[in-house]
């Protein structure tokens, strides 16, 4: 198919709905084929941007909508804080009739993402290679636990990655076993991977009409996103190791105890260590040798913490922050989730935003990115299974090329 064909035939896909995103991706369709998580994000963040999502799932649904609790309604909530802005419609591949829609869907698509153990698309003929041949501009993306090579066997869980990459061993206290993060942070890294390839694998498909293949996988974003951690292995042959809340080479950097709680102090340069001092009543600790220079400070924390502690106990946790955020040290209290919600309001991040209105009025997490001409939108609520069913079928009867009416079903 040409390539501006093609596109023509894409962009009348919201008038089925109604929708007029303003992101920057608006027009793209995208072909959503992955479940749980790293997928899931990937394509909300593509959807929040303006890419119409449709969100293709399998007789039973996305598993995270059986993920319960917490739940808002009957619903799961991990299901609703991943699926925001798409479209849903349920299809069996064994089904002939099935297949031909996705392979239809995916025809007119811009963007695939999925998620499946590889080599189980294939044998749908679904595969890379058998749908670029009708679609040659197609970013065609693939999310694997630990590629398609030697661990195409290994199931992609997030907590397993955590395991085998290293971060278990370099999380919690020297004197405990490892611990996982408490989210499953290597599948949103590998989400973001994922979105941050397609971006790229789209300039490119318009310099050369042309699309590709992106790949991303859990242990690889594990890897890269542990950065000066594995680094220092790669690098030095240096194998981390957990030291609790410190940091391997700045000091200080870590929580200290206050006359009532705790309070994050992160000190990254001499600068900030100067004014740290002259605030807390300790100017001296800025001549002495040990202390004097970033590396120096390192290597003597075991000298340099109890000193700290001494001074930061003579106030409490919030007239530090206070006092210290004011003469520019990096500071932060230790809060919950819902602390660190409020605190962002209170600084004007406006971190929760509210899709649709009425009884089904549904409170959701903001899109992380602000564009100053093309804002990311929250206009859609996370779909029920198979409810767009009705509207993706009668856009796929459209031949492409042709406008489609506005509010057509």
């Amino acid at each position: 198919m040409n390539f501006e064909t093609h596109r023509a035939g894409t962009t009348q896909w919201d008038d089925f709905f109604g929708r007029r995103p303003t992101g920057p991706l608006a027009g793209l369709v995208v072909a959503d084929l992955s479940r749980v998580l790293a997928g899931p994000y990937c394509t909300m963040l593509l959807a929040d941007m303006g890419a119409t999502v449709v969100k293709v799932e399998g007789p039973d649904g996305d598993e995270t909508r059986n993920w319960k609790p917490p739940v808002h309604g009957d619903d799961s909530t991990y299901y609703l804080s991943l699926n925001r802005n798409k479209h849903s419609i349920r299809l069996d591949f064994r089904d002939p009739d099935d297949r031909a829609v996705v392979q239809e869907l995916i025809h007119r698509a811009d963007v695939l993402v999925e998620n499946f153990k590889p080599g189980d698309l294939d044998r749908f003929g679904l595969d890379y290679e058998s749908v670029s041949a009708g679609n040659p501009g197609l970013i065609y993306a693939s999310v694997t636990g630990f590629g398609r090579r030697g661990g195409a066997d290994l199931p992609g869980y997030d907590l397993l990655v955590q395991g085998m990459s290293g971060l278990m061993s370099i999380t919690g206290s020297p004197d405990t076993e490892g611990y996982r993060s408490g989210i499953a942070v290597f599948d949103v890294m590998t989400g973001l991977h994922t979105c941050v390839g397609i971006v790229a694998a789209l300039h490119d498909r318009e310099r050369t009409g042309l699309g590709q293949r992106v790949e991303a996988n859990l242990m690889s974003s594990a890897l890269s996103a542990m950065v000066n951690q594995t680094g220092a292995y790669a690098v030095a042959g240096v194998v981390p190791t957990r030291i609790g809340n410190e940091h391997p080479s700045i000091y200080p950097y870590e929580p200290f105890p206050t006359a009532d709680g705790e309070l994050i102090v992160a000190v990254g340069n001499d600068g900030q260590f100067r004014r740290f001092c002259d605030e807390i009543g300790r100017p001296e600790l800025v001549v002495d040798p040990r202390f004097a220079e970033a590396s120096a400070r390192s290597v003597n924390r075991a000298e340099l913490r109890p000193l700290l502690q001494e001074a930061l106990r003579a106030s409490t946790s919030t007239e530090w922050f206070a006092r210290l955020r004011g003469c520019r040290v990096p500071v932060a209290p230790i809060q919950d989730v819902a602390g660190g919600v409020q605190s962002a309001r209170e600084l004007g991040l406006d971190p929760v935003v509210t899709i649709g209105s009425g009884p089904d009025a549904m409170p959701t997490v903001r899109h992380p990115l602000e564009f100053s001409r093309t804002p990311a939108s929250h206009d859609v609520p996370p779909p029920a299974l198979d409810s767009g069913s009705d509207a993706i079928r009668a856009w796929l009867s459209v031949p492409v090329g042709e406008s489609a009416p506005l509010g057509a079903s």
